[in-house]
C-alpha cells in the first residue's frame, strides 16, 4: 500500500514505528514489533537484530515523547472510606451489604485487584477456576486467610495465600466473620467464598454500583482498594518489598 520493501530492515522498522505511533499508544507499538519480530524470524533471521538497532529503539523512544498520552490512574481509597463502610453496617443490613463491606476490606487489607474478589460482566470471559474457595478459607491469630488459586500476575499458576491481619482501627476481621455466618446460611452448598443474595458470584459491575455509593467520584474504581491499600502500608511504615 505504501510502496515499501516487505523485508523488516532497520529503515522499514522505523519507519513502522512512526507510522503506527501516529495512530495508537507507542506503548504498544513495541509490543507489536515484538510479535511482527515473532512471526518473521523464521523467513527474515536478522528481524530480531533489527528490531533491537539503535535507530529503532531511539525511534520508538523519540515517539513515546511526542504522542504518549499519560496513564490515567485511580484515586486510592482512604482509611476513612473504609471506617465509613464498616460503620455503614447496622443489625439489620441485607447480606448483600455485609458482602460489599467485607470484600472492600479484603481488598484494601490484602492488596488485592477487584478481578481476584469478582467475576468479569461479560459471560464468555469468566473463569471460575479464578475464584476462591469456602473450603480454602482459615482463622488465624489477629486474622484471617484463603486462597488465590492463580492471578494474572502469577506466572506459573501456582497460586497464592492470601493473609489478613489487624492493622490499625480499620479491621476487616468482624466484617468477615459475619459475613461467613451470613453466606454459610444463604450459600451452604456453593463452593465459592464469595456469593450474593442470588448465590452468585459477584460481578465486576455489581461491586462498583456499590461503590459508587460509598464513593459517588469516578475517580474511584475496583483498584482504588489495591492503591489505598499500598498508601496505607506505606503510611505505616511498612518495608518497601512488602508493598506489592
Amino acid at each position: 500500500i505504501h510502496q515499501m520493501p516487505v523485508t523488516p530492515t532497520i529503515d522499514t522498522l522505523s519507519f513502522f514505528v512512526v507510522y503506527m505511533s501516529a495512530h495508537i499508544q507507542p506503548r504498544s507499538v513495541g509490543s507489536y514489533l515484538s510479535g511482527i519480530s515473532n512471526k518473521l524470524e523464521p523467513y527474515f533471521p536478522e528481524v530480531r537484530a533489527n528490531r533491537s538497532s539503535y535507530l529503532v529503539k531511539r525511534t520508538l523512544a523519540g515517539c513515546l515523547k511526542m504522542h504518549s498520552i499519560p496513564v490515567k490512574r485511580k484515586l486510592p481509597l482512604s482509611r476513612n472510606h473504609i471506617l465509613a463502610a464498616i460503620a455503614s453496617l447496622t443489625p439489620s443490613s441485607t447480606h448483600d451489604d455485609v458482602l460489599f463491606v467485607a470484600m472492600l476490606c479484603t481488598g484494601f487489607a490484602g492488596l488485592m485487584r477487584l478481578g481476584e474478589l469478582s467475576v468479569p460482566d461479560d459471560r464468555k470471559i469468566r473463569d471460575y477456576r479464578k475464584c476462591s474457595l469456602r473450603s480454602s478459607v482459615v482463622t488465624l491469630n489477629g486474622g484471617y486467610g484463603f486462597d488465590l488459586p492463580y492471578h494474572k500476575g502469577d506466572r506459573f499458576f501456582e497460586g497464592n495465600r492470601i493473609r489478613i491481619l489487624r492493622r490499625g482501627t480499620a479491621r476487616p476481621d468482624p466484617v468477615f466473620k459475619r459475613y461467613l455466618m451470613s453466606r454459610d446460611t444463604i450459600s451452604r452448598m456453593n463452593p465459592y467464598l464469595w456469593t450474593t443474595s442470588t448465590n452468585t458470584v459477584p460481578t465486576r459491575s455489581w461491586f462498583i454500583a456499590r461503590l459508587r455509593q460509598l464513593e459517588p467520584d469516578v475517580q474511584f474504581a475496583g483498584q482504588s482498594m489495591r492503591a489505598g491499600g499500598a498508601t496505607a502500608m506505606a503510611e505505616d511504615g511498612a518495608a518497601p518489598h512488602l508493598i506489592q
